[in-house]
């Protein structure tokens, strides 16, 4: 995919209990994406509520900023929560993508529209965009090239699983 960023300095994922925020304070990554998951979750399920978390959310971030550290919110495509996740002083947002590519083999089109219309209001409030989850080799293309703005996109455990099985060339 041409365009998206990659950095020589760890990025990090999760959610920000205290010992989460802990690790990213000693090493410092170049960015944290905040993910709203469960303490026993697997992985991500959905984007942040950052109405309903916004005072939190403001104060992980402005910890994360004063140490020069970029941060990024994990949010569903919903314009609404872009607004919101702008008024935590969050330099990014990321995309939540499974309902993208669960839609995607029936009509990419239709499951493209939410997230292009999202992007747009990133873009409008200054914000980058990145993106993740349930991202393959079979439908990144189209949403690299539909997304305004992206930055960066995380595939890593599709090709790991299509490397394993065979399909991808990497």
């Amino acid at each position: 995919v041409t365009g998206v960023q990659t950095c020589a300095l760890p990025i990090f994922e999760g959610n920000p209990i205290q010992s989460f925020i802990d690790l990213v304070l000693e090493v410092k990554p170049e960015q944290v994406t905040l993910v709203p998951d469960a303490p026993d979750a697997i992985t991500s399920d959905s984007g942040w509520d950052c109405k309903k978390h916004s005072e939190f959310l403001s104060e992980v971030i402005t910890t994360f900023k004063k140490e020069g550290i970029r941060t990024s919110i994990f949010l569903d495509a919903n314009p609404e929560m872009v607004d919101a996740a702008a008024k935590t002083g969050t330099d990014r947002i990321e995309l939540y993508t499974e309902p993208y590519a669960s839609a995607y083999p029936s009509n990419p089109t239709k499951a493209i529209e939410d997230f292009i219309v999202t992007a747009k209001r990133a873009e409008q409030l200054g914000l980058g965009v990145n993106a993740g989850h349930d991202l393959s080799l079979e439908n990144i293309t189209f949403f690299a090239k539909s997304i305004p703005n992206l930055l960066e996109v995380s595939i890593g455990h599709a090709l790991i699983c299509e490397a394993k099985i065979g399909r991808a060339h990497v």
